[in-house]
């Protein structure tokens, strides 16, 4: 095994170190100003604080649909189920159209559920904080709600993988 340290670190081995950490998958999504959805996958979440409810989440500072979504203080953190590697691939990409042919419902607080989740996680943000080229997003845990039922989609490696539960 090749160890790496200091300025031997560069993106390509960080990402393939990195990368066998297996994540779930999920979609961030809101409604902007104007009422449409805006979204993107994201790998980088995780629960922050049990008391008060908070989540955490990494959002690259290239993203469009970020500002989208911020400018309105709300989201839904959609945990992706196995079959959902259409919609992830969907909502991954870049430029318009990502929703299209894509099922959605607005929950109570004015964000998007996405049809076939696993779970919904609904929040409003709490913090953002420039770190690297990301944004590290700390937010409040407004409504919840899960399916009984269903496999989560995973990512490792570079690849889609689904949980055997």
């Amino acid at each position: 095994m090749e160890r790496l340290s200091g300025a031997a670190v560069d993106a390509a081995g960080f990402r393939d170190v990195l990368g066998r950490f297996a994540t779930g998958i999920t979609v961030v999504a809101g409604l902007d100003g104007d009422g449409r959805p805006a979204g993107f996958a994201c790998q980088s979440f995780a629960s922050l604080s049990l008391d008060p409810p908070l989540v955490m989440l990494a959002v690259g500072r290239q993203s469009s649909s970020w500002p989208r979504i911020a400018g309105t203080g709300r989201f839904c953190v959609n945990i992706l189920a196995a079959h959902q590697q259409d919609v992830c691939a969907a909502l991954g990409r870049s430029g318009p159209g990502k929703f299209d042919g894509v099922l959605w419902t607005t929950g109570e607080h004015g964000t998007v559920h996405l049809d076939g989740a696993l779970a919904h996680v609904d929040c409003a943000v709490q913090a953002v904080y420039e770190e690297g080229d990301h944004y590290l997003v700390t937010a409040r845990v407004l409504a919840l709600d899960a399916r009984e039922d269903g496999r989560p989609l995973l990512y490792f490696r570079s690849r889609y993988a689904v949980g055997a539960f």
